[in-house]
Order: C-alpha cells, then structure tokens, then sequence
C-alpha cells in the first residue's frame, strides 16, 4: 500500500525553493497548488477608497483591506476552512504555514477550472443563450453562499471557476469582507461585484434584457437587508447611465455602462 502523503513536509519542502507566488505540481496522482506570501501591501491606499467612499455616501464601497504577506495566508486558510465546513465549492486546504499553504486542485487533476469570466467572454459568439446559462449558474452559485450565511471576498466572475463536471467553484479569498461590513453589505458587494464583472459579456451577446428580469427575480430571493444595500448603491450610481457606449473608450467604461444597464430598476 502506498503511504498517505506527507502534506506539511511537501509544503515546507517545496516553499523554501518555490520562486513564483503560485504554483502547480503532481503529486501521487494529484494536482496540487502551493500558494506563497506576496509582499505586503501599503494602508495608504485604503485610507483613500474610504474617503471617497464616505464622500459618495456609498458604504458598499468601503475598502476591504488586504495586507499582503502572512496575513493574506492566514486569512485564506481560515476562511478555506470555514467555507468547507458550510459545504460551499472551494479548494481544498491540506496544509498551512505562517507564509504559505498547499490546496488541491478544485476539479479533475490535470484538466483546467477556466473562470466563468473567460467562459462567458469565450461564449459570446455563440449568441444569448449560452452567456445566459453560464451567468445564470454563476448567480445561483453566489445565491448557495448567501443562502449559508455566508459571503466571498471579491465576487467577479474571475474568481468564480467551472469544474470538469460542471460544478461552480470559488477562489481567492485573502481578504474577509465580514471583518469590515455587516453581513447584508458584504452580500450585496458580492452582487454588485459579479454584476459588474459579467454585464459586459450579456451586452456583447444581447442578452442584458433577458437578464434583467432574472437578476430581479435572483435579488428578491436574497435577504432584505442585502436588497436594500444594493438598490441605495444602484440609485447613488445613476449616473452611470450618462456613460458613452463607444468601444473607443476602453473596456472600463463599457464594463461599467454594462453593469448599470442591467442593474437599473
């Protein structure tokens, strides 16, 4: 029989030598990912995004902070662990130290997990439909988060991945929303975040007004407090609907101009 593998030994082995912050190996049938301590990162810029979001009256957009370093590591591995006693699709923590951690490979060793973000993009050509049903699975994914009491870290459709079965799953979370905003807050900061990250692909497909009355129907199902939070947010960004369409512009301002076509009431 072979001996079950030494997770912590092949963490501190592969740490010390490891020069990129993340990195995929084959172990004993396995895919494993060794994920280690980026620098950290400057307050200063927090201090910034809190201010304006205090000028805007939007405390949706209050700065989560995310240091960097072992703080970073020591958050995604408490929150890793928090999302697998809950059940909710993430990977696999097999082990930890103060500045690095070691996960499994969230789906079928060797074949790729693209984000629904490429997915979606990758779909456009093939019309409405197909977007639809890829956003559609991401929405209800984020839906299964809340309806456990819980939140992500940042919600954009990059960070949401699609497994070999088809299954949505869920990575990065070196920050914690929960430790910042209440509940209803971070939820609707995860609504906002996929919205905006996603409206663009449902544009290009022309799929936003057939999205529209799903994401209305996917809101009404959150709690009360979350929906409050997203339609004082979507009311303060009015003026997003000013926003020219062209592509000449860049794809910041067409996500944006996207994001408010489809949340707009």
């Amino acid at each position: 029989m072979t001996a079950p593998m030494d997770y912590p030994a092949f963490l501190r082995a592969h740490a010390a030598t490891q020069t990129r912050s993340i990195a995929s190996y084959q172990q004993g049938g396995e895919q494993l990912w060794l994920k280690k301590a980026g620098p950290r990162n400057a307050g200063s810029r927090y201090q910034l995004m809190g201010a304006l979001a205090s000028v805007l009256r939007l405390p949706i957009f209050t700065p989560v902070p995310n240091l960097g370093g072992q703080e970073a590591i020591a958050t995604e591995a408490r929150r890793l662990r928090e999302f697998a006693v809950l059940g909710i699709h993430v990977p696999a923590l097999l082990a930890v130290q103060s500045d690095a951690l070691l996960l499994r490979h969230l789906g079928v060793p060797g074949q790729p997990t693209p984000s629904l973000a490429n997915e979606m993009r990758d779909a456009v050509p093939a019309g409405a439909a197909a977007v639809l049903a890829l956003w559609r699975q991401g929405l209800a994914a984020i839906g299964e988060v809340h309806a456990k009491g819980s939140c992500l870290s940042q919600a954009f459709a990059r960070n949401l991945v699609r497994c070999a079965d088809g299954q949505v799953g869920f990575i990065d979370f070196e920050d914690d929303p929960a430790g910042t905003l209440p509940l209803a807050l971070c939820q609707a900061r995860d609504a906002l975040c996929f919205a905006h990250s996603s409206a663009l692909a449902l544009h290009e497909a022309d799929a936003l007004a057939t999205a529209r009355p799903l994401w209305r129907a996917w809101l009404a199902q959150g709690q009360p407090h979350m929906q409050t939070a997203v339609a004082a947010s979507v009311a303060r960004l009015a003026w997003l609907r000013h926003l020219p369409t062209s592509r000449r512009l860049g794809r910041d301002l067409q996500r944006a101009r996207a994001a408010h076509d489809l949340l707009a009431p």
